[in-house]
């Protein structure tokens, strides 16, 4: 049987490290899974899913993740029941985490909003490409594929028909 999770969302509230009585760190915690469809003229949907780490990886949570942030896990899901003061039987489901791990998504810095993105460095740093001028004496050199001699004898693709 198999009985594996794997979910990317964002943190939904500030992470508390708690210990049981025996000093075990956990960590209960939930992220919202956005949903991959959209029914037309309605918001994007999401699933906000109870995630619980134990040990070393509660640790590790607590330390690098916060409410906002973005967190790709890989766990099992556990079902449990119980009843409360009244009677009244509570059904739970969560997902035990075995892995954590970020997504790419860069921290906040100060300046920016919390789920915002910063423009990448490399962005910022363009510079348009300006063709070399030809050296006197030497024929001019062309970066037009279709003309060039050197790729006579290669096939051109159109955009379309890349398979990559």
């Amino acid at each position: 049987m198999l009985n594996k999770v794997i979910l990317m969302g964002r943190i939904t509230r500030d992470l508390e490290l708690k210990q049981t009585p025996q000093g075990v760190p956990v960590l209960t915690f939930s992220i919202a899974v956005d949903r991959s469809f959209v029914r037309q003229g309605e918001e994007r949907q999401a699933d906000f899913i109870t995630c619980v780490a134990w040990r070393n990886q509660a640790e590790f949570i607590s330390r690098y993740f916060s409410k906002g942030r973005m967190i790709a896990i890989v766990g099992n899901i556990r079902t449990r029941n119980y009843d409360d003061k009244n009677g009244v039987r509570h059904y739970v489901t969560e997902v035990y985490v075995d892995e954590a791990s970020f997504t790419g998504e860069p921290k906040a810095q100060v300046g920016y909003a919390q789920n915002s993105y910063a423009q990448n460095s490399y962005q910022q740093k363009t510079v348009a490409y300006q063709q070399p001028e030809p050296v006197e004496g030497e024929p001019a050199k062309s970066n037009d594929v279709e003309n060039s001699d050197k790729f006579q004898d290669f096939e051109v693709f159109s955009d379309d028909g890349v398979p990559f």
